[in-house]
């Protein structure tokens, strides 16, 4: 975590809350004592800002963005700054998946939407393998995050954090089928959060 992720967490806080007020639950679900995968469904470009800001400050979170976002003069400096690095859509960009796996085994909590893109809604899009493979890797569990989808301003969103999820391979490395099939599990697990929330409210 830089100390520029930290003070921006200070004064983007009271920002984005008056703007897009969130609450968040289950953040207890979220280990102390070790990095886990934050998978996140995608619905709103404020959706990474709002999961950071749910959890305390003292949680270090690394970033990983489509490249795009990278090359946009002054928001790509401010992501590099915040922790932040770019991954390339629709192919096997081996520099993310090295700087993911380095994140986690140096500590820090890695968000990742495995969408890979914003979707409106439940199985429009197919989640990318890679972040089962960055778990196995590394060992380290993922952790499904429900992003609620009002994104109005002065709407309430919930963020709710689910219990953490620890994928299993018959083989040592896995295989793409396996990596597959834990992506589905864990995002079908992030908006399981959303259905059970909507029943509770």
């Amino acid at each position: 975590m830089t100390r520029f992720y930290r003070v921006m967490h200070v004064i983007l806080y009271p920002i984005l809350w008056l703007l897009f007020p969130f609450k968040a639950h289950g953040v207890e679900n979220v280990p102390t004592d070790r990095a886990v995968v934050l998978c996140a469904n995608h619905s709103h470009a404020i959706d990474p800002f709002l999961v950071c800001l749910a959890l305390p400050r003292r949680v270090p979170v690394r970033i990983m963005g489509k490249k795009e976002l990278f090359g946009i003069p002054l928001l790509g400096w401010f992501l590099t700054k915040l922790g932040g690095f770019p991954v390339e859509r629709g192919g096997s960009d081996l520099g993310a998946v090295k700087a993911s796996i380095k994140s986690v085994r140096d500590g820090q909590n890695l968000l990742v939407f495995p969408e890979g893109t914003r979707v409106k809604h439940e199985g429009d899009v197919r989640p990318k393998g890679g972040v089962a493979m960055i778990a196995l890797r590394t060992g380290a569990p993922l952790l499904p995050v429900y992003a609620g989808k009002s994104h109005k301003l002065f709407h309430l969103t919930h963020i709710v954090f689910g219990a953490p999820y620890a994928p299993k391979t018959a083989t040592r490395h896995g295989t793409a089928e396996e990596f597959q099939e834990y992506a589905d599990e864990i995002v079908r697990r992030a908006y399981e959060l959303g259905r059970e929330w909507e029943k509770k409210a």
